[in-house]
């Protein structure tokens, strides 16, 4: 049902793109929109993961001196019979993660400082259990496509409007004010569908990972914790107001949207969080698991290791005094 209502919403966008260059240019004009998305998508999908890394400042996880991170994501990619992705930190006290990447074979996860310092281990095997179910059901390429049609479908709009009030097709019948109407609604329109496929890929991706982690209890008690840091942090108006600017472009790919409050509304990029909690409480209850105590000090999620996380740095290679001091991993 998830892929069917992803499907659906990604044929609903295509369409609407088509639309408008028919619109714009006719039957001609309808093809030329579906080739252009074609062209913009294929630059997307060949680039987005490493744009992505670079605009969060990710930096490669070394794998000495960052052994139990690599033992939990081992375990679960050898659970989930998939390549093994790159590892990646990002100095920011936020806590959150995302996965990138265009398909499994080349797939990344980053988690940031914050992140770690907040969960306990059976949490954070939770949380990243859900990013790399992402990566397993291609859901950054999914991402990729629906915000790509919904940028290009707010600039075709505008060079609509633009044809339509100074010239264009002799056939256009169009108004000025209907052009204005299509200016606007069809980006709206557009979003609105972008938003409601990020929603349905986290439904998913929670689910997917509570089986990975065998108890989905663990992703629940960490999704709660990130409730409570959202809770706090929005307090501070201008804070928020200022990082929800910033994260705009790739609030979509995070675990959660810390900055754009928790409501289930049409430009949501994330389902509220009492409902992702009770889906997996559900779904717990369904495995005859009731409860979960979080425990900053021993886990339940086995790595055949010792129950203390060791404290992640930056690949030596790319690592420089100045970040070590400001590492709170280091």
């Amino acid at each position: 049902m998830n892929y069917f209502k992803t499907t659906l919403l990604i044929g609903a966008l295509t369409a609407l793109f088509m639309w408008i260059g028919y619109l714009l240019g006719g039957s001609n004009g309808a093809i030329i929109a579906l080739i252009f998305a074609g062209g913009m998508n294929f630059m997307a999908f060949w680039n987005s993961d490493k744009i992505v890394l670079k605009m969060t400042g990710s930096i490669l996880a070394d794998r000495n001196q960052n052994k139990d991170y690599y033992e939990i994501v081992e375990r679960l990619v050898n659970k989930a019979n998939m390549p093994m992705p790159k590892l990646y930190i990002m100095n920011n006290s936020v806590p959150n993660a995302f996965a990138t990447g265009r398909n499994p074979k080349n797939a990344a996860v980053a988690i940031t400082t914050g992140l770690y310092q907040m969960l306990n281990k059976d949490e954070l095997a939770g949380v990243i259990a859900h990013e790399l179910a992402h990566i397993e059901h291609r859901d950054t390429l999914i991402s990729t496509i629906t915000a790509t049609f919904a940028g290009a479908i707010s600039m075709i709009a505008n060079m609509f409007m633009f044809m339509s009030l100074f010239g264009g097709r002799e056939d256009n019948r169009l108004s000025p004010i209907i052009s204005i109407v299509v200016m606007i609604v069809a980006p709206m329109v557009a979003v609105i569908i972008q938003m409601a496929v990020s929603r349905n890929r986290e439904y998913y991706a929670d689910k997917r990972g509570g089986e990975l982690v065998d108890n989905p209890l663990f992703l629940a008690s960490a999704l709660k914790k990130l409730e409570n840091y959202s809770q706090s942090i929005r307090k501070n108006a201008k804070y928020t107001t200022e990082q929800s600017q910033k994260t705009a472009a790739t609030s979509h790919m995070y675990i959660v949207n810390h900055f754009s409050g928790n409501k289930d509304g049409l430009f949501s990029t994330h389902p509220h969080t009492a409902n992702r909690v009770a889906a997996l409480e559900k779904q717990a209850n369904a495995l005859g698991i009731f409860s979960y105590t979080p425990s900053s000090s021993t886990t339940t999620f086995n790595t055949n290791n010792d129950d203390t996380f060791s404290k992640p740095v930056a690949s030596s290679v790319e690592k420089s005094d100045s970040h070590i001091k400001n590492n709170p991993w280091a």
